[in-house]
């Protein structure tokens, strides 16, 4: 067990240096500057203290830390909204949060009921450019983010609200 804690402690500080570095380029090629950095750590594992003084291991398979005060990142899809939120602590979720819109059909459903140019026109209608991306990510694969968000106003405060507009998803097979 001690081996795979610290494989995927590493795997984890390897994501969030490769997300650091990628978001710092990319804010210098539109010449801007973070103001400020905040993770959505999420499928990953913690050590945390209950309330009662338990110490237990939290695993977050598709949630994201909601302690008092932690600032988190909850994404809607490639073509919706995301939302920064502040958490508020609660401990019935295990201070925890949802860490995307969810999907609403899987992966394979949403290759064989979503076309190409629907799911293009989709982010054209929102002026969202996309690089990359496989069709099992469209947006009308997942839920709706504002419907999402209300459902976790106890859990977390909305400090943010953001909307993409150019999207960097992995290629498909075969791409280049």
């Amino acid at each position: 067990g001690q081996e795979y804690w610290l494989s995927m402690e590493l795997a984890g500080r390897f994501a969030s240096a490769n997300h650091y570095i990628i978001h710092k380029r990319v804010a210098a090629a539109v010449g801007l500057k973070e103001v400020a950095v905040v993770e959505n750590h999420h499928n990953f594992a913690w050590r945390e203290k209950l309330p009662d003084g338990r110490e237990v291991i939290v695993h977050r398979k598709g949630a994201t830390p909601a302690g008092a005060g932690v600032l988190g990142v909850i994404p809607g899809s490639m073509g919706d909204a995301g939302f920064v939120v502040r958490g508020r602590g609660v401990s019935e979720s295990l201070e925890s949060a949802s860490h995307g819109a969810g999907r609403r059909m899987s992966r394979r459903v949403a290759v064989n009921s979503i076309s190409k140019r629907e799911r293009d026109d989709y982010l054209k209608e929102r002026g969202v450019t996309l690089l990359g991306g496989g069709i099992d990510e469209s947006p009308q694969a997942y839920k709706a983010i504002d419907e999402v968000i209300t459902a976790q106003h106890d859990l977390v405060d909305v400090i943010g609200k953001f909307t993409p507009r150019i999207v960097r998803m992995a290629d498909e097979p075969g791409d280049i």
